[in-house]
C-alpha cells in the first residue's frame, strides 16, 4: 500500500482533532476527567494511609511486648513485617496508578492549547516546517496507527490509538489494478446502469461520473468514454444507440447517413463504405464504440466516388 494515502487520511484527522472547538470539548471532558481522578487519588491516599496506621500500630504492639514472652514477640513481629509489605505495595500500585494520569492543566495551558488549533493548519502546511518537526507534533496526541491492507477488499483498515486513550477506526479505498478487487466497483455499476437506463450515451456517462466524483481502480485517471465502454462489455449493459437500439435508418434526422443508407446511396458494399472512412474518402461521425456512425455524403462527394469506382472498375477490366 502506498505511503501517501495513509499519510494524508492521518494528518486530515490529526488536524480534525485539533481545531479549536475540538480542543475545548476536550479540554473539557478532560476536566471532567481530572475531578474524578482527583476523587480516585483521594480513595488512593486514604488506603496507604490506613497501611501505614497498620503498620504503625503493628510496631507499637511489638514494642510493647515483654522480651521473656518470645512467642508472643515473633507473632507480633510476624504481623509487624506482613503491614509493612502491605505499606510497600500500596505505595508501589498507588504511584503506578499516578504515573499513568493525565497532569493537572492551568487555566494558562488551556489557553495556550486553545490557540495553537487556530495556527496549526498554517504551521503543518509551512515550508518551513519539516517531516521531522511534523512527526513530534503528531506524537504528542498519537500513540500509534495500527494498518492491515487485506482486512477490507480494496481497502485499507487503520486504527489510529490517540494518547488520551482514545480510538478511532475507519477504512480508505486502496489503490489497485484491476476493478475486480476496487471497493467502489458495486457503486460504480450501479451508477452506470442507472445513467445507461436514462439513456446516456458513453461520454455522457464519462462526464457525469466525473462530476459525481467516481474514481478508477487507481484513484488518479479520470473517468473517460473508452473505459466506460470497456465496462459495459464487461458488466453486459447494452449500448444506448443513437436510435435507442432500433434498426438503423438508411438516413438520421440531420441529414447525414447511416452505414447501410450510404452503401445504398452510393451502391457499394457496406464495407467499401467502411474502407472510405477509415482512408479519409468520406466524412463521418462515430461518437463511441458500439455506436452507429453518422456519414456525410455532399453531391461533390457523390460525383467524386463514382467516378473514383468508375475509373477503379474500367481499370480493372483493362487488366483482365
Amino acid at each position: 500500500m502506498r505511503a501517501l494515502a495513509l499519510d494524508r487520511q492521518v494528518e486530515e484527522r490529526f488536524l480534525e482533532a485539533l481545531r479549536p472547538d475540538q480542543l475545548t470539548l476536550a479540554l473539557a471532558a478532560l476536566a471532567q476527567l481530572e475531578q474524578e481522578e482527583q476523587a480516585e487519588s483521594k480513595q488512593w491516599e486514604l488506603q496507604l494511609e490506613r497501611a501505614r496506621y497498620q503498620a504503625k500500630r503493628a510496631e507499637r504492639q511489638y514494642q510493647a511486648v515483654e522480651p521473656e514472652n518470645r512467642l508472643v514477640a515473633r507473632s507480633l513481629e510476624k504481623q509487624w513485617e506482613e503491614q509493612l509489605r502491605a505499606v510497600e505495595t500500596a505505595e508501589k500500585e498507588y504511584h503506578a496508578w499516578k504515573s499513568s494520569r493525565f497532569g493537572i492543566l492551568t487555566q494558562t495551558d488551556r489557553e495556550a492549547i486553545v490557540a495553537l488549533g487556530s495556527d496549526l493548519p498554517a504551521l503543518w502546511q509551512a515550508s518551513t516546517t519539516t517531516n521531522t518537526e511534523r512527526k513530534q507534533m503528531l506524537r504528542l496526541v498519537i500513540r500509534e496507527v495500527i494498518v492491515d491492507s487485506k482486512r477490507v477488499e480494496g481497502q485499507v483498515w487503520v486504527q489510529i490509538n490517540w494518547q488520551t486513550g482514545a480510538l478511532e477506526q475507519f477504512c480508505y479505498q486502496r489503490r489497485v489494478s484491476s476493478y475486480a478487487v476496487f471497493a467502489g466497483a458495486q457503486a460504480l455499476e450501479q451508477r452506470v446502469r442507472e445513467l445507461n437506463a436514462a439513456g446516456l450515451m458513453d461520454a455522457q456517462i464519462a462526464a457525469t461520473l466525473e462530476r459525481e466524483g467516481y474514481q478508477t481502480p487507481g484513484l488518479v485517471h479520470p473517468i473517460t468514454s473508452k473505459i466506460i465502454c470497456h465496462l459495459r462489455e464487461q458488466w453486459k449493459i447494452p449500448t444506448v444507440k443513437l436510435n435507442r437500439n432500433e434498426r438503423n435508418p438508411t438516413q438520421w434526422e440531420d441529414g447525414s447517413y447511416s452505414v447501410e443508407g450510404a452503401a445504398a446511396k452510393l451502391g457499394v458494399d457496406q464495407s467499401t463504405i467502411f474502407t472510405w472512412l477509415k482512408t479519409g474518402r468520406l466524412k463521418g461521425e462515430h461518437l463511441a464504440r458500439s455506436m452507429p456512425w453518422k456519414i456525410y455524403v455532399t453531391e461533390e462527394d457523390e460525383r467524386r466516388l463514382h467516378e473514383w469506382l468508375r475509373r477503379a472498375r474500367r481499370s480493372k477490366r483493362e487488366a483482365l
